[in-house]
């Protein structure tokens, strides 16, 4: 099948909205957004990649990969300043904010400090004057079962849905009714957090088209056990029906990132199971799940694309995923049924790790566009796929490194490299080992000059920051996904620049709306 990068050349940058500039302790969706749009267009690029923006849990570190739901918008994402441009906090509201650092976000203190605003602005909001939410109420199916779920989570002290009394976390028809009813106000107050997210995501993906910039996404292929999703659906989860809990969970073997595999602990789906209701509400849970992300963005990443060819099933028991095995996914009749309800999607299929020529058949089959990263390029084999003289096809998306790498520049200086492979990195850009220029610099030409349609650079690649500004760390359990950067570092000479590099390599986007810069916001 052609792809949705056939015939083109374009680059784009990755950057998190939580590590945007703002003032309020975290990346938004509002004025965060719209400025690194700017910065985006004046860069010349068509992509801005974002990770999953669900609902996060401080008790998984604030993991944008084990959420409380995978249909939700996360509440810390929303903009202060779009609550008072809608009426419903006062500019006093937002004089002083505390003190939140420019380059960390504090999780916990941001929280506390989103909450008493949202509070305050569905205090002062009115269903009577406001005729679009009845009608987004009405439209998102998924609405009511969440703000129930997030509800009685606070009823119960954040418990897991699977120790709430039997009737509820059963589901039980009049159990449901009883507490819908006797937390209606707590319930409406989710439904309203909800309807800014999605009221003030639409404003900025408007923005974006406006500057000609897409969007990609990030979906992950499992959901978080203790999330909405299970509770609402246990028909289509491999759970024991007595104690609600998994029986096998997902994860992988040894690889590149540790030597007993990761167990990450989700719910694995009934992909397998001979019961034709089960796949029917299967199907259609994940055609409500493509439709809900691809509403929000225009490409996604599929994150582990290879638990739909097969998939590693470790036992609940084991503490970790040294004895798991495989089990065959769902495969190309899956999507098939998909593009049925939905026609084509736009997807980008993460594809590292130990992966089968099996795999492969799948992704190439789907036409999807697979990943190659540069770091993992350097190992002294001219046969390396990473290599960027080995892409067999255009039809991939090339990085420098991805969130779960560390920074190119951390990289490279780390005890992961010996000599001999940074003097082959430098070689390879065409570098003498002694030559002092950034080899993030080096990096991003290579990716950027390299055959791949997509080239999508990390936005600490492009600053140059080093190991203390990266992302997350797989298999470390705390202080991930905390990165934020400064307003300052994103100037008009580094977007230039970079603007040029574009350019010279044919992956530039339009022209630039007004001859000179940006649509602005208020324009």
């Amino acid at each position: 099948m052609p792809s949705f990068l056939s015939n083109s050349r374009s680059s784009g940058i990755l950057a998190h909205i939580t590590s945007l500039p703002g003032p309020y302790g975290i990346g938004d969706i509002g004025d965060s957004s719209f400025r690194f749009i700017d910065f985006l267009e004046r860069c010349g690029q068509r992509f801005w990649q974002i990770l999953p923006i669900s609902p996060t849990d401080l008790h998984f570190d604030s993991s944008p990969y084990m959420s409380t739901s995978a249909f939700a918008g996360s509440p810390l994402l929303i903009s202060p300043q779009g609550l008072v441009e809608e009426g419903w906090l006062d500019p006093g509201d937002l004089a002083r904010p505390p003190a939140f650092s420019p380059y960390l976000t504090d999780y916990r203190q941001v929280s506390a400090y989103k909450n008493r605003l949202l509070t305050r602005s569905f205090q002062n909001f009115s269903t009577a004057y406001d005729r679009h939410y009845p009608e987004f109420i009405r439209r998102t199916p998924w609405l009511n079962d969440y703000a129930l779920f997030m509800t009685l989570k606070e009823v119960y002290s954040g418990q897991p849905w699977y120790t709430w009394p039997p009737p509820l976390s059963h589901r039980q028809a009049e159990a449901m009714a009883e507490a819908e009813d006797r937390y209606s106000e707590r319930i409406e107050y989710y439904l309203f957090e909800q309807y800014v997210f999605f009221r003030q995501w639409a404003k900025m993906k408007q923005y974006a088209q406006l500057n000609h910039i897409s969007l990609i996404g990030d979906l992950p292929i499992y959901v978080g056990l203790d999330s909405c999703d299970v509770w609402a659906n246990q028909s289509i989860f491999e759970l024991d029906t007595e104690t609600l809990k998994p029986i096998r969970v997902a994860g992988v073997p040894p690889d590149y990132f540790s030597t007993t595999g990761q167990r990450w602990g989700n719910p694995l789906y009934l992909w397998n199971d001979h019961d034709p209701g089960v796949g029917a509400a299967l199907l259609k849970w994940w055609v409500d799940r493509f439709r809900a992300v691809f509403s929000m963005v225009e490409v996604t990443r599929v994150d582990h694309f290879r638990g739909f060819e097969s998939y590693w099933a470790v036992p609940e028991i084991e503490e970790t995923a040294l004895n798991g095995t495989w089990v065959e996914g769902p495969g190309e009749s899956f999507f098939n049924d998909i593009y049925k309800e939905l026609g084509r999607l736009n997807i980008i299929a993460e594809d590292l790790g130990e992966i089968t020529p099996e795999v492969h058949k799948l992704r190439d089959t789907l036409g999807f566009p697979g990943m190659k990263v540069l770091q993992f390029a350097f190992d002294g084999n001219p046969e390396n796929p990473f290599l960027p003289y080995n892409f067999k096809t255009a039809n991939c998306v090339v990085y420098t490194g991805t969130h779960d790498n560390d920074t190119s520049m951390g990289w490279f200086l780390s005890a992961v490299l010996s000599e001999q492979q940074r003097n082959t990195v430098k070689r390879f850009a065409n570098r003498h080992m002694h030559d002092s220029s950034p080899i993030n610099e080096d990096l991003i030409y290579l990716a950027l000059s390299s055959t791949a349609a997509l080239a999508i650079i990390p936005l600490q690649d492009l600053l140059g920051f080093g190991s203390d500004c990266r992302m997350n760390t797989p298999g470390v359990p705390a202080g991930n996904w905390r990165w934020r950067c400064d307003q300052n570092y994103l100037t008009d000479a580094l977007a230039d620049g970079f603007r040029e590099l574009t350019s010279r390599f044919n992956r530039m986007g339009p022209p630039r709306s007004d001859g000179k810069g940006s649509l602005r916001k208020d324009s």
